[in-house]
């Protein structure tokens, strides 16, 4: 998908509001667990006044310590993540809640069904034996895949992910990964796992660096004055002053501010790695 084409970005507002009614009022069944994620992921079955979908429940008691995070912080800044990519219209993330389940005080958001051979950001990212990304792919650098060869890390010049790539600037997302690309079967495309966001200090790391230094669209740019406004005066800046500390807080509209008057892409800052592990 070329980078010009636009992508409808918001759900029907109706459907948004039952979908946060059913997160955080429904009865929480747990189902399952995701094995692989490192703090306590629990798939869930959730059910309110007749309707019924699943979620992942991710409870506080199940956090695990980080040395640069605050303990039992990570389920808020879910919910932040969540509040700032609705501000942006763009819908990037899936509706979130904070709420008590069967493991206490924890996140829940939607599951998200994803497109039939889409799972984990496939097509939206490869590793390339070539030198250079060719038409609809943009270069993110070279990495290591085994045996002493290297492979050009590319992902696709995609709308989307531009948009994507805006947000986890603005919430400084630390661990943007592969798996967390999650491509619905109406063309949306969903990102997960925001907890390791909102930190003072400059963390940035991700695979979507491919526009690092270009200018950005004039469709950022409305987006981030709008974004700088109700972090000033509006109710997102009093929302995410519950969740996040009041330097964090004052950094996510510095970093707006920087944005904009950059008009530009952020590029790695050379003080922390650029690229999660493992990237995909």
């Amino acid at each position: 998908m070329p980078a010009s084409e636009r992508v409808p970005a918001v759900s029907d507002s109706l459907t948004v509001t039952a979908d946060l009614a059913l997160l955080a009022n429904g009865e929480l069944t747990v189902e399952g667990r995701l094995r692989d994620a490192s703090n306590a992921v629990l798939y869930c079955a959730v059910e309110y006044e007749g309707r019924a979908a699943h979620c992942v429940y991710k409870p506080v008691a199940g956090e695990r310590p980080l040395w640069d995070f605050p303990d039992g912080t990570l389920a808020a800044r879910e919910l932040a993540a969540y509040l700032v990519s609705e501000a942006t219209g763009w819908g990037l993330v899936p509706p979130t809640v904070l709420r008590d389940g069967p493991y206490g005080e924890g996140m829940c958001q939607l599951w998200i069904e994803t497109a039939d051979g889409e799972q984990d950001g496939a097509g939206l990212l490869a590793l390339l034996d070539t030198e250079e990304p060719g038409p609809g792919w943009k270069a993110v650098g070279f990495a290591e895949v085994g045996e002493g060869r290297t492979a050009l890390l590319v992902h696709a010049d995609d709308t989307r992910l531009r948009r994507l790539a805006v947000l986890d600037a603005v919430i400084n997302n630390a661990d943007r990964k592969g798996g967390h690309l999650l491509p619905a079967p109406d063309g949306r495309l969903y990102a997960i796992d925001h907890g390791v966001t909102f930190n003072a200090a400059d963390k940035l790391r991700t695979l979507l660096w491919g526009w690092a230094g270009e200018p950005l669209e004039d469709e950022a740019r409305e987006v981030l004055e709008r974004l700088a406004a109700e972090l000033a005066d509006g109710g997102l800046g009093a929302r995410l002053a519950g969740l996040i500390t009041g330097s964090e807080l004052q950094a996510v509209r510095d970093r707006v501010a920087g944005l904009l008057a950059a008009g530009r892409h952020p590029e790695p800052s050379g003080e922390w790695p650029a690229i999660p592990w493992p990237p995909i």
